[in-house]
């Protein structure tokens, strides 16, 4: 027998994230979809030649992924749901699955729908095809998803430096399983009442950092397989949203006790995880910016941030700015990323760089902070082509150098400001619709803040209004007592998980 067998291996995912409380929604279109070998072609560690595309018969099916944002469609959901089974009926029979999958979808009218995606595709693939999934460290693990897959694995990092890797690792995980013959590993999942945002759990502070140098020490443990400590969805309001541990393997008393451990160094934790860096209402962020000399000074407009969720329409932060004295005029250079805006992104186009507009943007979507900003100044640039934005322009406010886009886009790179002719570096203020910062702007800024800014992805989550969590939930509620953190082992089954989710 070979060392490693040509088993059969689909490939096939949903993945964003879905604020429940933006008044937005994620349709079709919205969805970048790679099928058959174009999804192959997505991850570089399947690229020809690489140890695991040898290891395997790849049958990709269809892989769609969507920028955060409101709750998709069910027309949406249907459509990709139905393709995906009809591919994957036709690439049958398949020894394993590799389920690409971010873990915060929601979907109008349907909860846990990562689960009813997996319980649909389990009823084509059988229950004997091993099932592999990576997910977003923010993903959300209710018992039901939990029940249908045999290995989990998720990111370590947050930012997500690690996705790529989060990915291969849940791919060798399958095929190593595959080549071992030994069939579905232990499984032990602890649902921790604990809900906190993002931008509170970053690992690149403490307790976060320590919090997950233990998974990997967790995964090294003798009969343990893979390790996974989620932090949950914090904008969503479902009963599954909560931070969850889930630990596979062979030996069961190592498997509970890795568990049980990451469980329990989250809850310890829960109270010291903080912002990544200091926050404050967008006007006292503001003042230290202009009362120092830190240059570039970054500031996240953070409730609006269109990768956690947000419509990224808001015009409330950029209401605020123009609104400052201090930017009236063009002695100090700031840029503001972003604002979607269809019609005045037409009329900037009409009226060419150097032209002069007076036109509205934003709150096409959310319009419950503040109404559409009007925009009374020059344009300074037009880029055509972009894939999430289609269209961008930058439109010259006083010293303010504010993004209008066709279709919201965040903003991550100092490309996606060079290409607009704009030089963050040389900025004295950047304001980005972001939470923390994503490791180019991180390099990038002097000095930043984080404004507490109202929008989808508000950081006060209790002013949210959250109804249907699993309660009682940290910081919501008050514990009179230590919660129930042993691990629960959860046999895999092609049946559906019927009962509650605990």
């Amino acid at each position: 027998m070979p060392p490693h067998p040509r088993f059969r291996v689909a490939i096939a995912g949903l993945g964003t994230e879905s604020s429940t409380f933006s008044p937005s929604t994620t349709t079709l279109e919205d969805f970048h979809t790679l099928r058959g070998p174009a999804v192959l072609d997505a991850y570089e560690w399947l690229a020809p030649g690489t140890s695991l595309r040898d290891r395997a018969e790849w049958l990709p099916t269809l892989v769609g992924t969507a920028l955060a944002g409101g709750p998709v469609t069910r027309d949406a959901y249907d459509l990709l749901k139905s393709e995906i089974l009809a591919r994957l009926a036709e690439a049958s029979p398949v020894d394993g699955l590799y389920f690409d999958i971010h873990g915060a979808m929601s979907v109008v009218g349907l909860p846990d729908p990562e689960a009813d995606l997996l319980d649909a595709i389990r009823v084509v693939v059988g229950a004997d095809a091993l099932v592999s999934a990576s997910m977003d460290l923010h993903g959300n693990v209710s018992r039901r998803l939990a029940h249908q897959l045999d290995l989990i694995t998720c990111g370590r990092l947050a930012p997500h430096e690690d996705a790529a890797e989060t990915h291969e690792r849940a791919a060798r995980n399958l095929l190593d399983r595959l080549d071992s013959r030994l069939g579905r590993p232990l499984k032990a999942w602890v649902p921790i009442p604990v809900l906190l945002a993002g931008e509170k759990t970053s690992t690149r502070v403490q307790p976060g950092q320590g919090v997950y140098a233990q998974v990997a020490e967790v995964e090294a443990m003798p009969g343990v397989l893979d390790a996974a400590l989620y932090v949950g969805y914090a904008w969503s309001d479902e009963p599954r949203n909560r931070a969850t541990a889930v630990v596979t393997g062979d030996e069961a008393d190592a498997v509970a006790a890795g568990a049980r451990r990451l469980a329990r160094a989250y809850w310890n934790g829960r109270k010291d995880f903080d912002f990544a860096a200091p926050a404050g209402s967008l006007d006292e962020c503001l003042d230290t910016a202009l009362a120092g000399t830190a240059q570039p000074f970054f500031i996240s407009d953070s409730g609006d941030n269109p990768t956690a969720g947000g419509a990224g329409d808001v015009t409330w932060g950029l209401t605020r700015l123009l609104e400052r004295p201090e930017f009236h005029d063009d002695t100090r250079t700031v840029i503001y990323a972003s604002i979607p805006g269809a019609a005045a992104v037409t009329a900037a186009v009409e009226a060419g760089i150097d032209g002069r507009v007076r036109v509205h943007a934003g709150a096409e979507i959310d319009d419950r902070h503040a109404g559409p900003m009007l925009l009374d100044g020059i344009v300074r640039a037009i880029r055509h082509g972009d894939e999430n934005a289609r269209t961008e322009v930058v439109i010259q406010v006083g010293g303010v150098h504010v993004i209008v886009t066709e279709r919201r886009k965040p903003y991550h790179l100092e490309s996606d400001f060079t290409r607009l002719g704009l030089h963050p570096r040389e900025a004295q203020i950047v304001v980005v619709k972001i939470g923390y910062l994503e490791p180019e702007l991180f390099a990038m800024a002097a000095d930043w803040r984080l404004a507490l800014t109202p929008g989808g992805v508000d950081q006060d989550l209790p002013r949210l209004g959250h109804q249907h969590l699993s309660r009682p939930m940290f910081p919501f509620d008050a514990f009179d007592s230590e919660p129930d953190l042993e691990p629960r082992f959860i046999a895999a089954s092609a049946a559906p998980l019927t009962g509650p989710d605990e």
